[in-house]
């Protein structure tokens, strides 16, 4: 694997301009214009029907067919008002893409003529073909039914001149085929489990969301350089060549000026993404030259989800317009940063409390102990599980590479955070928590305010680190889809919340004190974390891989592997409990990730042979060719051995050349610049 010229590519950025689009209105001002948010509910529903579709969307109730009807003449209104012509149920199989089935609106008026209907049945459902997509076996060719149903949770949104309907994906015998499915099923699993112990503090409390705010790293390169690579095109990194002589040695890059076509590249991203909704809030310059990131504000994680397939598709579009293509994959140039794609992670409840934000009393402090240490044992327990969501043939490249985690699952707490815990396990049951703020810090100079220090710090090398209100799940890999990490990671904790409830039940029972039968609950689980799953050091060291093997860490670099984690007893037992997968649901996605790693390896493979034999043997036998010829030039033209000329002058680039002959080489030499 080597890098592409990024000297030419840096070169190639100025040849083209593009226009940016610049509407005139505030970016506020038209947020969400092709959603079907509850704004356009309000104005194109029925009161009626507008409060059962909330209702469906906010407590998860069913909706008749007849509500289903209201709903999608609604719609189609809404969107023949936007030059609408077409629908689709927009899905995400298992792919790590999404998939679409354009249909028009046309129907017979049975009149002679033709009239545009789109009736609650084909907003509710649809048919595609499920042996086509990967199943693992569970769709054969000759078994091709499968069904979309739509997710009222996530909004109907307009691309070009068609409805796009979020659905999810199942198999005509009711397994899931997609990402969405079980994601949802996660979801739910871990507010069924974690409302119970919110009510421990806060009796009010009815739902608990997830949250995620991902953060996409990309890299773009000029439409020309990439059709000249045809591995680019093929396997979307670079599979031969050399590096690059400047690259990321002087840091220069990172945060720097955005180059001016990138620029425009972004503000058409963003305004196309603030029409679809997706709040997108940060740009800019990654450490490796020509690769970028953007990232919204973080967002409920089944609707975070869509936005990032959604934005993925919309910057591969808009790329094209620009001259570039926008490369997702993991690593596409040696010996430089790869690409990641953080997933930030945290849980809140309807009352706005943020789970895995310090409290502001010492209620509040233990009510944040509580899930901070019970997401810390959903790691510890499933940290092999939680690296199989992650692990690809294209991610594997980049884990451990520069600032990409290694391939080991180890939270960073900081130092405020392992001091608590290390103090709770010394202190009475009964002791009120107190947790440091942030502090303010002079940076010497009277004109610059204090700077106010956070009570962690960030560890570039850990794979799961706690920012102050959330987890960072950095080992997400770019052209992942975050659905994977994340069902896997609500699932893990719903079920310690599960356990840890039932044990908290049995203190009270007891007859002890609610914060005394919470801390004792908690004692045995800090004590089992704190030296096995929690690692603040380098994550790159020699000494943490045989340090984290002996804490019983799981090590495992092999991608194939990894995978097997998914049918592991354990994890069956995982899914299982919660409704999640079944075990044959479990057994189809690991031979659909073995076919994938599988495939992608074989086609590089094949690659590789091919601009072997097409490209650099004919290039070597060619420059062969010339170097023929240029000794026979030098014996018709020069006296002496014009062959000792070229072999000797060969010899000391190699530091073989003897001194008479580097004495001819340097006379013939003198030869040709007189003439």
């Amino acid at each position: 694997m080597s890098n592409l010229r990024f000297d030419v590519v840096q070169d190639a950025f100025k040849k083209k301009a593009a226009t940016v689009q610049t509407p005139k209105e505030r970016p506020s001002e038209y947020f969400g214009s092709l959603v079907f948010n509850r704004s356009n509910m309000r104005k194109y529903l029925d009161v009626d029907t507008f409060n059962q579709l909330v209702e469906c969307i906010d407590k998860g109730g069913s909706l008749d067919l007849a509500i289903a009807d209201k709903v999608a003449a609604g719609m189609k209104t809404w969107a023949m008002e936007h030059g609408v012509t077409h629908v689709t149920h927009w899905f995400q199989p298992l792919t790590e893409g999404t998939a679409e089935k354009h249909d028009s609106f046309m129907e017979y008026d049975h009149k002679g003529g033709m009239i545009e209907a789109f009736e609650g049945k084909s907003l509710v459902q649809q048919e595609p073909d499920a042996s086509s997509f990967p199943s693992g076996g569970i769709r054969a060719t000759f078994e091709a039914r499968g069904y979309t149903a739509w997710d009222p949770t996530s909004p109907v949104f307009i691309e070009d001149d068609t409805l796009c309907i979020p659905t999810v994906f199942i198999s005509y015998t009711g397994e899931a085929l997609d990402y969405k499915t079980p994601l949802k099923k996660a979801l739910k699993a871990v507010s069924d489990a974690a409302v119970p112990v919110c009510r421990l503090f806060d009796p009010k409390v009815e739902k608990v969301f997830s949250y995620l705010g991902w953060e996409q790293e990309y890299f773009l390169v000029d439409e020309d350089l990439f059709a000249a690579r045809p591995d680019l095109m093929l396997t979307g990194r670079t599979l031969m060549g050399h590096s690059s002589s400047k690259n990321q040695q002087l840091d220069d890059h990172y945060f720097g000026a955005i180059p001016s076509r990138v620029a425009a590249f972004m503000r058409d991203v963003e305004i196309a993404g603030y029409k679809l909704g997706i709040p997108l809030k940060t740009r800019h310059n990654e450490v490796a030259p020509n690769q970028f990131e953007l990232a919204p504000i973080y967002g409920e994680t089944n609707l975070a989800n869509d936005q990032n397939q959604m934005i993925m598709n919309v910057m591969t579009r808009i790329a094209r317009k620009h001259g570039f293509v926008v490369l997702f994959h993991e690593k596409p140039f040696d010996g430089i940063n790869g690409s990641g794609k953080h997933n930030n992670w945290s849980l809140g409840t309807d009352t706005g409390t943020q789970l895995l934000a310090p409290g502001k009393d010492a209620k509040g402090n233990l009510q944040f102990v509580t899930f901070f240490v019970n997401v810390l044992a959903a790691v510890q327990k499933h940290n092999a599980l939680l690296k199989a969501s992650i692990a690809s043939a294209t991610n594997a490249h980049r884990l451990g590479a520069n600032e990409a985690p290694p391939a080991i699952v180890s939270a960073f707490l900081g130092q405020t955070m392992t001091d608590v815990l290390r103090k709770l396990l010394t202190v009475p049951s009964d002791t009120p928590i107190e947790i440091a703020g942030k502090k303010g810090k002079s940076v010497g100079l009277v004109e610059i305010p204090q700077i106010f220090i956070d009570n962690t710090d960030r560890n570039r090398t850990s794979p799961f680190a706690f920012t102050g209100n959330r987890f960072e799940f950095r080992a997400v890999g770019s052209s992942a889809n975050c659905a994977s990490a994340m069902t896997t990671l609500n699932a893990a904790v719903a079920e310690q919340l599960l356990d840890f409830k039932v044990a908290v039940d049995k203190e009270l029972a007891a007859g002890k004190a609610l914060n005394v039968a919470i801390m004792d609950t908690l004692k045995p689980i800090i004590a089992s974390i704190i030296d096995t799953v929690c690692f603040d050091g380098n994550g790159y060291s020699e000494a943490w891989q045989k340090e984290a093997k002996r804490r019983g860490l799981d090590t495992e670099t092999s991608v194939p592997k990894m995978f097997k984690s998914f049918t592991e007893k354990q994890s069956v037992e995982l899914f299982t409990r919660l409704g999640i997968y079944s075990e044959k649901e479990l057994e189809a996605r690991n031979d659909v990730k073995w076919e994938t790693y599988t495939k992608k390896v074989q086609i590089e493979a094949r690659m590789t042979a091919r601009m072997a034999t097409n490209h650099i043997i004919p290039a070597g036998l060619e420059y062969q060719r010339r170097l023929l010829e240029n000794v026979d030039l030098m014996r018709q033209n020069f006296a002496g051995d014009a062959e000792g000329f070229q072999t000797d002058w060969r010899h000391r680039q190699q530091g073989q050349g003897d001194e008479p002959g580097l004495r001819e080489s340097q006379r013939h030499c003198g030869h040709l610049r007189a003439g």
